[in-house]
């Protein structure tokens, strides 16, 4: 097993006002030449919205965008007529493939939003443009894992241009979980998003994030009750 540790005070950061992100990748003004991506992982980054805060509309093109919200509200709209409202427990995927302009906002003129927006390279090149959403009960994800994305039918999932799957996973305290490889030979990065956990030896704090690769299966094991993100991606560059 091989493993990158992604320390969450070691993210670069902005403070726009209205959005302040933190990223775990390279990107906008913050660049770190060891941190660029994990094999076709190539964006986390994980926002805080103002009320009022809003993104205009801006292009994309080839790349699987993946949102996930856990406080508050987000209105998506883009050029290939998809439109809708995301919060905690929603999962939304974009296709860019060939070209699509789009814009999100906070839902709310008061009230902060916070997510993560994931980019990943897609398998196939200039397919049509697409999004899509869906509401997934929390429930499901309680002391095991719960695909939200992969393009595996059998995985009842939302559908990514890429052998990639996103799973999350709710563990308490104590509480140990193996992730198995959905694609042999992909890697792993794996966020604790609330709470703290154990991979391999190493504990990893509240956003702490660490790399895994080199292996098709590993346990996690919960110090404090952990909230968990898993984004399996193929590891060619």
């Amino acid at each position: 097993m091989k493993t990158i540790l992604h320390k969450a005070s070691e993210r670069g950061s902005a403070d726009h006002g209205w959005l302040k992100p933190n990223h775990y990748f390279s990107f906008g003004g913050w660049y770190d030449p060891s941190k660029v991506h994990f094999g076709l992982l190539r964006v986390l980054n994980d926002d805080f919205i103002a009320g009022g805060g809003a993104f205009p509309k801006h292009p994309h093109d080839n790349m699987e965008i993946v949102t996930i919200p856990f406080e508050g509200a987000l209105h998506h709209k883009d050029s290939t007529g998809g439109e809708g409202v995301i919060k905690a427990g929603d999962i939304q995927i974009m296709s860019a493939g060939s070209g699509i302009q789009h814009s999100e906002a906070n839902d709310s003129s008061t009230d902060p939003a916070t997510l993560f927006q994931v980019w990943v390279f897609p398998k196939v090149r200039n397919i049509k443009p697409r999004y899509d959403q869906r509401t997934f009960d929390v429930a499901g994800r309680d002391g095991k894992w719960q695909v939200v994305v992969s393009p595996k039918e059998e995985d009842n999932a939302l559908w990514i241009n890429q052998d990639a799957r996103f799973a999350l996973a709710d563990l308490s305290a104590g509480k140990e979980i193996t992730y198995t490889n959905g694609f042999k030979g992909n890697g792993v990065f794996l966020v604790v998003i609330k709470g703290s956990a154990e991979v391999n030896g190493i504990t990893l704090g509240e956003k702490d994030a660490i790399g895994i690769s080199e292996t098709d299966e590993f346990v996690v094991k919960a110090g404090e009750n952990a909230e968990l993100l898993a984004i399996e991606v193929p590891m060619g560059e």
